[in-house]
């Protein structure tokens, strides 16, 4: 039964992720790698602003071309995921100190799902370069996932941002398995207790 719901978001971010690329902005002006850096640092600021910190790890990204394979176009998407046990009773507070967090650096929040137990918040960044994707999935594993506009076709490296926690880039990553006296805990939160 997990597999199979594992399956079926995997097949629903794949096509989530085309019709995304397909509709993407064009920037000729900033090649795949420019761009991969920018996904890179919007990973790392992004849980950076947690607090208190959660463990995340990178995971492999991907990249290819988009608008026809004579366009000289192509896009990244890079993937990072949560490894700390956030609880159910915390989700919605670390959902929305990132929510928070992103629309004070001028991006866009684009469409909000409130699901109780999958919940999805998607942005856009000022200048549409980027398109991010934060979705809470099986256990309450929260996904992050940037994917860049169509821009000029260029090698790309993995993210040399430093991951928080044991990284399990190019493996395979497992279900939350980091707990946390604040995060993985189903206390009722107080007023004061998150940022």
């Amino acid at each position: 039964m997990i597999e199979i719901a594992l399956t079926l978001l995997a097949v629903a971010g794949c096509s989530s992720d085309h019709e995304r690329s397909e509709g993407a902005r064009k920037d000729p002006n900033v090649n795949m790698q420019e761009a991969a850096e920018k996904a890179d640092t919007l990973v790392y600021e992004t849980f950076s602003a947690v607090t208190p910190s959660v463990e995340w790890t990178h995971d492999v990204s991907d990249h290819g071309s988009c608008g026809g394979e004579s366009s000289g176009l192509g896009d990244v998407t890079r993937r990072a995921v949560v490894m700390t046990k956030v609880s159910k009773e915390r989700r919605g507070a670390l959902l929305g100190i990132i929510e928070r967090h992103w629309k004070k650096n001028g991006n866009k929040i684009t469409d909000v799902s409130p699901s109780a137990d999958f919940p999805e918040i998607y942005s856009e960044s000022d200048d549409g370069l980027l398109r991010m994707s934060l979705v809470v999935g099986g256990e309450g594993q929260i996904f992050l996932d940037v994917q860049t506009s169509c821009v000029k076709e260029s090698s790309v490296a993995p993210p040399a941002t430093k991951a928080n926690g044991r990284s399990y880039y190019d493996e395979a990553i497992p279900r939350p398995n980091v707990e946390d006296a604040f995060w993985s805990s189903s206390g009722r939160l107080s007023s004061t207790s998150s940022g």
